[in-house]
C-alpha cells in the first residue's frame, strides 16, 4: 500500500469537495478546482469529513498513481483554503521588474523590456523593484509561470546576474586570475 495515498486528507472548514464519474472538484473560500482521475482502479471517497484514496489491485501504475492523486487532491485543498506564492529575485546592474495591470515587465539586460502576461487565476506582484511574487490556487499553474519568467534570464555563474528562486543558491565561480 502506498504511504503518501492511503493517509487521508483532512477537511478544513468552509471546503466542499464533490466526486461525480472520476472527476473531484474541491470548492473553498479563494475558489474552485477540478481534477480528473485517468485510472479506474483509483476510487474516491469522502468519509467523516476526510477525502479518501483506495485502489482495487496492486497493478504497477495502479500503485504508482496513488499517490500521485492524493498529493493533487491535496494541493487542490490547500490551494483553494491558503493558495501558494512563489518568490523570485531579479538580480543585475539595471535589473528591475514592475507590474502593470495583469502585465510583468522585466528590464533584464535585453535591448526591449520583455511583457509576460499573467494567465487566468494567477497574480503577479512586485513588492520591491528586484522581487516578484507569483501567486495563485493552482499549485503547478504557480509553478509554471514562476519558472517561465526565470527562464527569461537565468542566472549566470559568476555575478550571479538574472532571474532566480528566493529560496535559490548559486554557487558563483571563481573569474580569471591574472598572469604571474
Amino acid at each position: 500500500m502506498s504511504r503518501i495515498g492511503r493517509m487521508p486528507i483532512v477537511l478544513p472548514e468552509g471546503v466542499e469537495v464533490k466526486v461525480e464519474a472520476g472527476l473531484v472538484t474541491v470548492k473553498g473560500p479563494k475558489g474552485q478546482l477540478s481534477q480528473q482521475i485517468g485510472n479506474k482502479d483509483i476510487s474516491v471517497a469522502v468519509e467523516n469529513n476526510a477525502i479518501v484514496l483506495s485502489r482495487a489491485n496492486d497493478k504497477k501504475d495502479a500503485r504508482a498513481q496513488h499517490g500521485l492523486y492524493r498529493a493533487l487532491i491535496n494541493n487542490m485543498v490547500v490551494g483553494v483554503t491558503k493558495g501558494f506564492e512563489k518568490a523570485l529575485i531579479v538580480n543585475g546592474v539595471g535589473y528591475k521588474a514592475q507590474v502593470q495591470g495583469k502585465k510583468l515587465i522585466l528590464n533584464i539586460g535585453y535591448s526591449h523590456p520583455i511583457e509576460i502576461e499573467a494567465p487566468e487565476g494567477i497574480t503577479i506582484e512586485c513588492p520591491q523593484l528586484t522581487e516578484v511574487v507569483v501567486k495563485g490556487i493552482d499549485k503547478t499553474l504557480v509553478g509554471q509561470v514562476a519558472a517561465n519568467i526565470r527562464a527569461k534570464r537565468e542566472v549566470e555563474p559568476y555575478h550571479s546576474y538574472g532571474i532566480r528562486y528566493k529560496d535559490e543558491v548559486v554557487i558563483t565561480k571563481e573569474g580569471k586570475t591574472a598572469g604571474k
